[in-house]
């Protein structure tokens, strides 16, 4: 699975629309339009993952820069960021550091 992030949204995306759009280009497989919880409104990007890495650059080619409802869309392949260690400290976690003894 590749994951694509999907930027320049109209805040007023239904993901059924966005779908359709991108669909003619290639397989998706999850569509997540990212929306504020206080109005519902679209924040202005999305994420999709599709099948293969050969459907995602079809995507790419096709739909970044181009204009969708009046806006100019962004497309590219996301960058996993690596899990980091959680900030608080629970007991038994190996992360945790004793203090030494003097």
């Amino acid at each position: 699975m590749t994951k694509l992030f999907i930027g320049g949204l109209p805040d007023n995306i239904q993901e059924m629309d966005l779908a359709i759009h991108v669909s003619i280009y290639g397989q998706i497989d999850t569509i997540k339009v990212v929306r504020d919880r206080a109005t519902g409104r679209c924040k202005g990007f999305a994420f999709l993952e599709v099948i293969d890495l050969a459907a995602a650059n079809n995507i790419i080619d096709n739909l970044n820069g181009e204009t969708f409802k009046g806006n100019t869309l962004t497309v590219k392949i996301s960058e996993e960021l690596p899990q980091q260690k959680p900030a608080y400290k629970k007991a038994g976690d190996p992360y945790k550091k004793k203090r030494a003894r003097l």
